[in-house]
Order: C-alpha cells, then sequence, then structure tokens
C-alpha cells in the first residue's frame, strides 16, 4: 500500500529465479545466455563441492555493497510521489511519474546490448558498470543544486506558496536514474557469475536480495524518516527545530560522492577476471531468440494472461497508498510500516514455494487472487474511514495504524501468493535449453502487466472525480477543471468532492476482475495441462 509493487516482489524475484535456473541446469545443458545474466555451465566438480563463503568473502561484501549503491536511486524514486502526494499535485501527474518505475520492467530490451559489447581491454562487466556509476553519482549531484526548486519546495522543506513541481523534469531525471541503476544491475549481476566461485555463485542471489532491499530502505524509508521534522522531534531530539536531521539535497549530495569514490575505488583496485563469452553469439541471436519464444501459441495465450491479470488491484495498489497521505497520514509513518513487513516478505517465498514446486503451480495463484482481489476493497475502505479516525491535533491513533499494518500484511500472503507461483509456472515450462533467456522475457512481461495499469489508474482519478463549489459567488459550479477551482477560490467559495474516482475505480476494478477470473480460471488450468513440447522452441529454429 505504501511501496511501489515492483519493488514489493523484488527481494524475492532474484532469489526465486536464481533457484528455478539451477532447477533447469540440472534438467539439461544451457546454451549461453545473452539476456540478463549470463549462465555458466555447471560442471560435475562445482556440483559437488559445498559452498565456502570464507574464500569469497571479500567478493560477497563487494557485491553486497554494489547492490545496496543500486537501491539508492530506487528508494529515492520510491520517495517522490509521497512528497509530491504533500504537494497536491494532480493524479495526472503522479501517472506520469509513475514511468520511472518502467526502466526495470523493460530492462530485457537493453540487456543483450549490455551483454554482448563491452571492451576486453576494460572488462566486460565494468565497461557498463563504471560509467554507469559514475553517471549516477553526477546526476546526483547535479541534481542536489536544484531539486528543492523543482519540487517548488525551500531549502528547509517546506512548500513554496504558489509553486508548483516541474513534474516533467523531476520525472526525465529519476527515468535516468533508474534505467542507469537497471544497466547497474545486469552488469554486477553477470559479473556476480565471474566474481565467485563456482560453489559460491548461490550466494549472487542472496547478495541482491539483501542489498537492493537495504539500498532501497536507505533512501526511502530512512530518508523520509529522517527528512521529517515531526519525526525527528518526536522520537530523536530532545529539542524540536523545524527542520528534518536530513535534507533531500544533503542526501542527493552525500550519495553522489559516495557514487564517485566507491566506482573510483573498484576501477582502480579490483580486476575482473575472464569469464567464457562467447562472442560468436551476438545482440542479433539474442533478439531472434526472444522473438522465437514470443512467436509460440503457448506463449501467447500466457503473455495475455499476465499482461492483464493485475489491472483488477491497480486503482485500490496504485492510489491507496496516495490518497491517505492526501488525507493527512504523514508520509514517514506510512513508510515506516513496511518495515514490520520485511521479515514477513523474506519468509513468505520460501513458505509458498512449498506448495508450488509440483506440476500444478498456478493453483496457488488461482486461490490467492480472489483474496487480492478483496483486498482492494479493503483498501477502498481503509481510505473511507480514514477522516473519521483522525483526532483533533491531526494525528491518528495507533490502533488505526494496526489495521493498516494488518491490512498490508494480508495483502503481501496474497500478492506473494501469486507471484511465487507465477515463478514456479516460469521454472517449469522454461526451455531448458535457453532458461535464462525464457524466464527472463516472462518475468518481464508479468512486471509489465502490473506497470501499465498502475500508471493509467493514476492518470483516470481526476477525470473519474466530481466536485462542486461550495460558498461564495460560484456556489454549485462544477470544480472538476484547475479553471473552474480557480474560479471558485476567487468567489470565496470551497471546492467539495462529490464522488471520488479512486472509489470509482476500485469498483470498476473488481467489477473488472470478477469477470477476469471467470474467463481465464479455466484457461490458466488449461495451460498448465500442456505437454512441455509446447512451451519448447523447434530444434531446426535454433539452426
Amino acid at each position: 500500500m505504501s511501496l511501489p509493487e515492483w519493488e514489493e516482489e523484488a527481494s524475492a524475484q532474484k532469489t526465486l529465479l536464481s533457484i528455478n535456473r539451477n532447477n533447469l541446469k540440472r534438467r539439461a545443458p544451457l546454451r549461453p545466455n545473452h539476456v540478463g545474466s549470463a549462465i555458466p555451465e555447471v560442471n560435475s566438480q562445482s556440483t559437488i563441492l559445498a559452498p565456502d563463503i570464507r574464500e569469497d568473502r571479500w567478493n560477497v561484501a563487494l557485491l553486497l555493497f554494489l547492490y545496496v549503491l543500486q537501491g539508492i536511486p530506487l528508494g529515492l524514486g520510491g520517495s517522490i510521489p509521497m512528497i509530491l502526494s504533500s504537494r497536491h499535485v494532480s493524479y495526472h501527474d503522479q501517472a506520469f511519474f509513475s514511468l520511472v518505475f518502467w526502466p526495470f520492467s523493460l530492462k530485457l530490451i537493453w540487456a543483450p546490448i549490455i551483454d554482448s559489447i563491452y571492451s576486453k581491454a576494460f572488462g566486460r562487466r565494468k565497461s557498463w558498470l563504471i560509467p554507469t556509476q559514475y553517471l549516477i553519482g553526477i546526476f546526483m549531484l547535479i541534481l542536489s543544486l536544484s531539486v528543492d526548486s523543482l519540487l517548488g519546495r525551500q531549502p528547509d522543506g517546506k512548500n513554496i506558496i504558489g509553486a508548483t513541481p516541474s513534474i516533467v523534469i523531476i520525472t526525465v531525471i529519476f527515468f535516468t536514474l533508474n534505467f542507469l541503476a537497471s544497466v547497474q544491475d545486469i552488469a554486477v549481476d553477470g559479473w556476480a557469475l565471474t566474481m565467485l566461485a563456482k560453489r559460491n555463485v548461490g550466494y549472487a542471489s542472496t547478495c541482491n536480495s539483501v542489498g537492493q532491499t537495504a539500498g532501497y530502505f536507505i533512501g526511502n524509508v530512512m530518508f523520509l524518516a529522517f527528512e521529517s521534522a515531526d519525526f525527528c522531534n518526536k522520537y530523536i531530539r530532545d529539542e524540536p527545530e523545524a527542520t528534518g536531521m536530513v535534507t533531500l539535497p544533503g542526501f542527493l549530495w552525500f550519495w553522489g560522492f559516495v557514487f564517485i569514490i566507491s566506482t573510483t575505488a573498484v576501477w582502480i583496485m579490483k580486476k575482473e577476471g575472464d569469464d567464457d563469452h562467447d562472442a560468436s553469439e551476438g545482440v542479433l541471436s539474442a533478439y531472434r531468440t526472444l522473438l522465437k519464444i514470443l512467436r509460440l501459441p503457448s506463449v501467447i495465450r500466457l503473455c495475455l494472461i499476465l499482461l492483464t491479470s493485475k489491472v483488477a488491484f491497480s486503482a485500490a495498489e496504485a492510489v491507496s497508498g496516495l490518497k491517505l497521505i492526501e488525507l493527512g497520514v504523514h508520509k514517514e509513518q506510512l513508510a515506516l510500516l513496511a518495515v514490520p513487513m520485511v521479515p514477513l516478505q523474506i519468509i513468505l517465498p520460501v513458505l509458498i514455494s512449498k506448495y508450488t514446486a509440483g506440476p500444478k503451480p498456478m493453483n496457488i495463484f488461482l486461490k490467492s487472487y480472489p483474496c487480492r482481489l478483496l483486498m482492494g476493497l479493503e483498501f477502498a475502505l481503509v481510505v473511507w474511514i480514514t477522516p473519521k479516525m483522525k483526532l483533533a491535533d491531526g494525528s491518528f491513533p495507533a490502533h488505526y495504524y494496526g489495521l493498516i499494518l494488518l491490512s498490508y500484511a494480508v495483502h503481501q500472503i496474497a500478492l506473494y501468493g501469486m507471484f511465487v507461483s507465477v515463478m514456479g509456472f516460469f521454472a517449469r515450462i522454461s526451455d531448458p535449453m535457453i532458461g535464462g533467456t525464457y524466464m527472463t522475457l516472462l518475468n518481464t512481461v508479468y512486471n509489465l502487466g502490473g506497470n501499465w495499469p498502475n500508471t493509467l489508474s493514476l492518470s483516470l482519478v481526476d477525470d473519474l472525480t466530481w466536485s462542486s463549489c461550495q460558498g461564495g459567488g460560484a456556489s454549485g459550479m462544477s470544480c472538476n477543471q484547475k479553471s473552474q477551482k480557480d474560479v471558485c477560490a476567487a468567489g470565496g467559495g470551497n471546492c467539495v468532492v462529490d464522488l471520488d474516482g479512486f472509489y470509482v475505480e476500485v469498483m470498476v476494478c473488481f467489477a473488472f476482475g470478477l469477470i477476469w477470473y471467470q474467463f481465464f480460471r479455466s484457461r490458466i488450468r488449461t495451460l498448465q495441462e500442456l505437454p512441455e513440447r509446447s512451451w519448447r522452441l523447434q530444434v531446426d529454429d535454433d539452426k
């Protein structure tokens, strides 16, 4: 409710992909993989030797640090919608800014280029890692000089009366940062497989999950908490002050230097070992493989399911958190509610994967879908009761936050039930000869199935909201357009919401979900029953 959906699933995603890819390795020898991370062959020695972190402790520490760095810009990007909501920007603007979350879902498009084009003298992974991290650091340093004015805020974080955030510029900047972070992710994922000894490659997914989650936590939850004067005065300081302990420009300035200094150290001190990349298998070969997979009739049917499965949840999951901030819930309090969910997010994939390891993993998906659909109505109920729970001093009682926390926990169970079962299904149907490419493609489609409905839902909230002017000389006039709101305010009136588009969207999405579930339930079961050859590329295609 308070975090973007892609981040909620990210901590489990890499671990499950790694586990499933290891299972694919046991089923058949793999070809060189050109999309996402390369998958090295597993020889008999590596399957016998047990992991021993002692020989790779410094490499593990470096990987963990690189993934933490990757999470910082992602966390900052996740905090901006909350800051924009406190600035009362329109939902059209929020929808436009939501495009910054797309690069991680679209990285499959540029992954083959990053995997295949590089300087041998510089190193296959460092050719992309070093310039990318320098660019992230430079972007942060430059942004620190003007971020407050771009957000329409004073240096102390207070809003400038009459100033509006520069949404287009902010979106372009954070889209670029997230794009660079996705490039860094591809490079580090690939480097991990040659940096670590073969017996320790399994630690790569752990470093990714822990490091990226920690970086996101620092850039989002910790930043929002320590930037808030209310939080710092209430829980940390003895004497109250007007500002928080951290400012957005200061945060960007600090991490910009961390990026530049650490990147220089990695460039000079860490040498990249040789890998067995087959230069004859280039970019075009990777894209041809992707197109062959997408032409399979079974994959086309699956993609239609994946691209539409999350429409039913989009209104509640994309808008609820912003609505709560709009209604007076402090953004730092909402962000902190994600902290108790971290253990749950670690445990759930492990528990659920035990029930998705069989021949019909999508059964858990079908059982989780109605629960997640009902949670959309519950989120809408929480938003509706929020003004009624507000105390006279503008705060909210503890049991109100307990209600949000309980709702969030139940939602996580349903979310991970769907996600883990889908990942298990991907592992079962993926052609073991091109397992990494196949699974990365399907995972990309699944992520896109969440991105486009969320952006669309945000963009329609204002259009579906009906308001009227009460009081003043323009009483009774419609307040649906900005110009009408200005006329109402100039006449001494106030615009009052008669019908909130959020609730309209929630009901429409719920109805869509019921129809979708009824229509696709049997078709999902049919896909599960298809023989393996329905998901395989023809041998002739690969010649």
